[in-house]
């Protein structure tokens, strides 16, 4: 059986946004880190753990039950650290009650509230493993979630510096990826509308 973890990476400050983005709710009052966190819950998920970074203390409150959270003390490296830690943490340590190691990490950002768990059930429609490689994307433009199994780390972990992703290794190690721009647009919030 292949065991799935899903990780909701939230570690940033939000520097154009103007505060932490694990910190923000949506208009009716939910958080945006809880909301991601149900999001990979219902989409089948074994195990979810939020990664915090800035204001990790009061966005621990937000985290809901059942819930893993990863603190990234150096979380101000950049977006590579975060992902670095949180990988390493899913599928190369035992995720909590269980004795071996995630096959495969489901990965998607806190600052997409809007994201419909059919991205992310289109996402993990086919069959997967620990040497699955699969990205949404939305109208060819590459987005999140993405689906990596445990067989990538060796080469992934060291490309994670600074703010890069993954992406250069996606597109390198043969991505599947997977149109979904007929579910969202795909577009993360940096910005508050004024």
């Amino acid at each position: 059986m292949t065991t799935l973890t899903g990780i909701v990476l939230a570690a940033g400050a939000g520097s154009r946004l103007g505060r932490p983005k694990a910190l923000m709710r949506t208009t009716d009052g939910e958080p945006w880190v809880a909301r991601a966190a149900r999001l990979l819950h219902a989409a089948g998920c074994d195990h979810v753990l939020v990664v915090l970074g800035a204001a990790a203390a009061e966005a621990t409150a937000l985290v809901p039950a059942g819930t893993d959270i990863l603190v990234v003390k150096n979380w101000a490296a950049g977006m590579g650290e975060s992902l670095r830690q949180a990988l390493s943490a899913a599928l190369e340590d035992a995720a909590p009650g269980d004795t071996a190691p995630g096959d495969a990490a489901l990965i998607t950002l806190v600052d997409l509230p809007g994201l419909p768990l059919e991205v992310a059930a289109r996402i993990l429609a086919s069959p997967f493993d620990d040497s699955t490689l699969t990205q949404a994307v939305f109208g060819g433009m590459p987005g999140h979630p993405v689906l990596i199994g445990r067989a990538h780390l060796a080469g992934l972990i060291p490309t994670l510096v600074g703010d890069r992703g993954a992406r250069d290794y996606l597109v390198a190690n043969g991505v599947t990826e997977v149109e979904c721009g007929d579910l969202f647009d795909g577009h993360d919030i940096d910005r508050l509308a004024p």
